[in-house]
């Protein structure tokens, strides 16, 4: 769909209705773009580990990725609410109500605003105390800290890029917030060295850098999107407040950001049985967590896609291309999970000398450990990233936090098993364990989505 400057018939910008043609090539012409970016993210994520596990060592590696947790408690229950009230926005593009669309994404700007504040203020008072309840090893626990701290402060930037690219990706255009995002991730990996290597800032410097690159891409997405969006400038009456519309994106946003957020509690808990462990058990987690996210992105753009898809789709009431839309994402979703698994179980190991300077005798046979473990179980974390983002995507926001709950239940049984046992091998099925526990759940669930939607789209 081409949005069209009328007064001189320029193209402004490309959006994309994903309620027509082909579900296989719409799903892979809008994941293959995420699918760059993701990688580029963690592609600047495993250049930032290189930096700070070899020009700083060990124990600071570990400092950064102890926080790894909290980190994704408070950040990804962020992304999870921005995630959320895209959806609506979705909804509203895919039944061409752009009046209504344009509503929402003007109430989304005032609930980020005063989520960001909020978070920001609270989680930078409590940041020490978690990590002090996370048992976290006294000889990392101020650097962490140090880290921690300034990500939280950073929290409006996370806000502000998130909510951005998801309205403009519920749009249908999942290449623009990618640019930006391959933006934000060459200036981090810029100021990283510069402020590491030259300004000798030690981690908080890996932080600083962070927030600044997140706050340059977010206002460079925003001015963007005012720019050159036609179909997303807001105009001045569709900036009121509508209590309405506030109350339907935090009933898709908070259950979306709290199933992040119940997944992360979690992590925290295997997060603690690693700190009993020790800094070279936390740092061989930390480094087996970045070779695993690499390849594991896909996942993750298949199940953005998915939401995006899913919500267009519910909004036009073709659940019958819903239903499509899940087949074909299992093709590809399935297919790539055997492959990944396969290195990651044979060679993953490899890639871990990029990173581990000193101590690799001691640390790289428990990354190897690690990938082994999550190797073997890659179809359910596709499952768990595909079926639930598809829910969402159809406007449930509580049943697809069921799986996130199941997921807690088995990560943290499995925690409290590891830590007991003090048993590292144990410590990384946990992770896995959770998988399967979410995928059995998924599946049940996916029926009744399907029986539930169709009764509300009145559909025969």
């Amino acid at each position: 769909m081409l949005a069209v400057d009328l007064k001189n018939g320029e193209v402004i910008t490309m959006t994309k209705d994903l309620t027509k043609g082909s579900p296989m090539k719409l799903i892979i012409s809008f994941a293959v773009p995420l699918l760059f970016g993701f990688l580029f993210q963690q592609f600047y994520n495993l250049v930032d580990t290189m930096i700070v596990g070899r020009f700083l060592g060990v124990d600071d590696l570990a400092a950064v990725g102890s926080t790894g947790s909290i980190n994704f408690l408070v950040i990804g229950f962020c992304m999870g609410v921005c995630n959320g009230f895209a959806i609506p926005v979705s909804h509203k593009f895919g039944a061409g109500d752009y009046v209504g669309m344009r509503k929402y994404v003007a109430n989304c700007a005032w609930l980020g605003l005063a989520f960001s504040v909020i978070m920001t203020v609270v989680t930078a008072i409590l940041c020490r105390d978690i990590l002090v309840w996370m048992k976290t090893p006294a000889n990392i626990i101020d650097g962490a800290h140090n880290y921690i701290f300034i990500i939280f402060i950073g929290i409006p930037t996370v806000f502000l890029y998130n909510i951005v690219a998801g309205v403009i990706r519920a749009t249908g255009d999942s290449k623009t917030p990618v640019v930006f995002l391959v933006l934000s991730s060459i200036i981090n990996i810029v100021l990283d060295l510069y402020f590491i290597i030259s300004l000798h800032m030690g981690v908080a410097g890996a932080a600083w850098a962070t927030v600044i690159s997140q706050g340059v891409s977010g206002v460079a997405c925003l001015v963007y999107m005012v720019k050159k969006f036609e179909i997303l400038r807001i105009h001045r009456e569709e900036w009121k407040v509508d209590g309405h519309m506030m109350m339907v994106l935090c009933g898709m946003g908070v259950p979306m950001g709290l199933q992040y957020s119940i997944t992360a509690i979690g992590g925290m808990m295997v997060q603690s049985s690693l700190n009993i462990l020790g800094s070279y058990a936390v740092a061989a987690f930390t480094a087996g967590s970045k070779i695993d996210n690499i390849f594991t992105q896909a996942f993750v753009a298949i199940g953005t896609t998915m939401s995006t898809y899913s919500a267009q789709n519910v909004g036009a009431r073709k659940l019958d291309r819903v239903r499509q839309g899940f087949r074909c994402a299992d093709v590809i979703g399935c297919a790539y999970a055997v492959v990944v698994g396969f290195v990651l179980f044979f060679v993953g190991k490899s890639f871990s000398y990029l990173f581990i300077s000193d101590n690799a005798e001691a640390v790289i046979p428990m990354v190897d450990t690690y990938l082994r473990c999550v190797g073997m179980f890659m179809i359910p974390l596709y499952v768990v990233n595909c079926y639930r983002n598809g829910f969402q995507g159809m406007g449930y926001g509580l049943l697809p936090m069921l799986s996130g709950v199941a997921e807690l239940i088995g990560r943290g049984v499995m925690a409290v098993v590891a830590a007991d046992a003090r048993s590292y091998t144990m410590a990384c099925m946990a992770s896995p364990f959770a998988w399967i526990v979410a995928t059995v759940l998924l599946i049940v669930l996916y029926f009744y989505v399907m029986k539930d939607m169709k009764r509300k789209l009145c559909l025969q």
